[in-house]
C-alpha cells in the first residue's frame, strides 16, 4: 500500500486546466495549449507522498532546475518558456512555476550512475551488475564505478514504485535510435553536472532524467539534477565501505525507518508526519545543496 497519505485538493486557476497532482508537482494546461508545472512543498519518500511539507522546498527545486537548464544548454534543449505567474493564479506560485512546451514524452527514467549505492547496490551483492551492466568484482557501498552507467526504468504511477529495466528492454520499448539517444544524452548530462558539482566539494552519486520529443528534437523536460532526483554526497565525507551523508531525501528516508517512528515501511499503515525538528533540517539540505552549488545565497 503506498500514494498520498492525504492528497490535496488542486487549485483552481481561471484560464487554467488542471490536468494532474503528481508527487511533487501539479500540471496545468493554459489557453496556449503550454504546460504549467507548479512545483509544491510535498516530499515523496518510499512511494509515499508525506502528510508534512517542507517550507520552500518547491522553489529551491524550481530556481535549481532552472540553473541546472543553464549549465546543460549547450547539450540539450529544455521545455521551459517561462517562469512567470499565470494571471490569477496565488502569490505563492512564484518563483515555483514554469511554463513549458508539452512534449511526446517518452516512458522510460534515464537513469546515471556513477557511485555504487540504492537499488543497484542490492542488485550487485547478488550478482555483480546494475541493471544487467556487469561490474567488476569488490565493491563496497559508496564505492566509484569504473565509468558512469545507464540504468534505465520504467516510470511509475503515484504510489507505485519505479522498476528497473535492461537497455535491451528500452530499445524493445521505444526502438534501438531512441534508445542509443536516451543513453548518450544522459550519460552526456550526468558528467556535466557531476563535474560542475564535483568542483564544488559534492558528489553527484546517481541521477534520473525525464525526456521527451518537440517534433523531432529530444528536449530534457521536469526536474534536473535536483536534491529530490539525485543522490548528493559531501565530497569531504565521502567513505566507501558504509552509507554516505547525503544532501538529498535519504535522510528522512533513514529518520522514517528508524526505531523512532515505529513504522514498517513493508506494512499497510502510512508513514508519520515529520517532527518540526526533521522538517527544518531537511530544508537547510534542501538550501545548503542549492547554495553550494549555484554559489549564490537562498533568500
Amino acid at each position: 500500500m503506498s500514494g498520498f497519505v492525504e492528497k490535496p485538493e488542486p487549485v483552481q486557476v481561471p484560464g487554467l486546466l488542471h490536468l494532474h497532482t503528481g508527487k511533487v508537482r501539479d500540471l496545468y494546461q493554459n489557453a496556449a495549449g503550454h504546460l504549467v508545472m507548479v512545483a509544491s512543498d510535498r516530499t515523496s519518500v518510499y512511494d509515499w507522498v508525506l502528510p508534512t511539507e517542507i517550507p520552500d522546498k518547491g522553489r529551491i527545486l524550481t530556481q535549481l532546475s532552472l540553473w541546472w537548464f543553464d549549465q546543460l544548454a549547450d547539450l540539450v534543449p529544455n521545455h521551459v518558456i517561462s517562469t512567470d505567474v499565470p494571471d490569477g493564479a496565488p502569490a505563492d506560485w512564484a518563483g515555483r512555476t514554469m511554463i513549458c512546451t508539452p512534449l511526446r514524452m517518452i516512458p522510460v527514467e534515464c537513469v546515471a550512475r556513477g557511485y555504487l549505492a540504492g537499488s543497484s547496490l542490492t542488485e550487485y551483492a547478488q550478482h555483480r551488475t546494475a541493471c544487467g551492466v556487469t561490474l567488476p568484482e569488490g565493491l563496497v557501498d559508496g564505492s566509484q564505478l569504473p565509468a558512469p552507467i545507464f540504468t534505465p526504468a520504467t516510470k511509475a504511477e503515484v504510489g507505485d514504485h519505479d522498476e528497473n529495466i535492461s537497455y535491451e528492454e528500452v530499445t524493445h520499448q521505444i526502438g534501438a535510435e531512441t534508445a542509443a539517444l536516451l543513453r548518450q544524452t544522459t550519460l552526456a548530462v550526468y558528467s556535466r553536472g557531476r563535474d560542475i558539482a564535483r568542483d564544488r566539494g559534492i558528489l553527484l552519486a546517481d541521477t534520473k532524467f525525464e525526456f521527451g520529443f518537440d517534433n523531432e528534437r529530444l528536449v530534457i523536460a521536469d526536474e534536473v539534477l535536483t536534491p529530490d532526483c539525485s543522490r548528493f554526497w559531501p565530497a569531504d565525507q565521502w567513505e566507501p565501505g558504509r552509507p554516505q551523508p547525503s544532501f538529498d531525501k535519504q535522510f528522512v528516508r533513514d529518520w522514517l525507518t528508524s526505531p523512532a517512528t515505529g513504522w514498517d515501511r513493508s506494512g499497510e499503515h502510512p508513514p508519520p508526519a515529520l517532527p518540526a525538528e526533521i522538517v527544518e533540517r531537511s530544508r537547510a539540505k534542501y538550501i545548503e545543496v542549492y547554495e553550494r552549488l549555484t554559489d549564490t545565497t537562498w533568500s
